[in-house]
């Protein structure tokens, strides 16, 4: 059973260096600005993270049936010789080294978006702010104040 353990805890370590090089790319691919590609990226990273949640409830079941009452791979560790003990430790290392590599590179992909999503609200409403009709404050040529409508109109006239 501990075989099976080990085997879950290299495939989570596999997955997250995936995730850990998608999440690279993704970064890479917003800042050469292409959205399309990015879209895809991240649904791939999507369907990896729910991947990777299936291997840890598995492994929590795992853990549960070779040990009575162990919850985590820790708890594992009185029951095991040194030699297992040691290739545990070392698997759950990496595995949190990758995870923490991958916490940061989420967050330089999340400043990196929300700059961007900042950036373009703010140029649309330039772009907005430049085309709505301003207002013209003004005396009309019989010499009364005018309060012009400012909003926006396609057409106006008199019959």
């Amino acid at each position: 059973m501990i075989r099976f353990v080990v085997e879950n805890l290299v495939r989570q370590n596999k997955a997250m260096l995936l995730l850990s090089a998608l999440l690279e790319e993704e970064f890479s691919r917003l800042q050469k600005g292409e959205p399309r590609s990015v879209s895809q990226i991240e649904l791939s990273i999507q369907e990896l993270m729910r991947q990777i949640a299936v291997e840890r409830a598995s492994l929590r079941r795992l853990v549960g049936r070779v040990h009575a009452g162990a919850q985590r791979v820790s708890d594992l560790y009185p029951a095991v010789d040194e030699t297992v003990r040691g290739e545990l430790q070392g698997l759950l290392q990496i595995l949190d080294d990758t995870e923490q590599r991958c916490a940061v590179q989420a967050g330089k992909n999340k400043g990196l978006v929300t700059a961007l999503y900042d950036q373009s609200r703010k140029l649309l409403g330039f772009m907005h702010e430049e085309v709505r009709p301003k207002p013209k404050n003004a005396y009309s040529a019989k010499g009364r104040f005018v309060n012009s409508y400012t909003g926006a109109r396609l057409i106006q006239g008199r019959f």
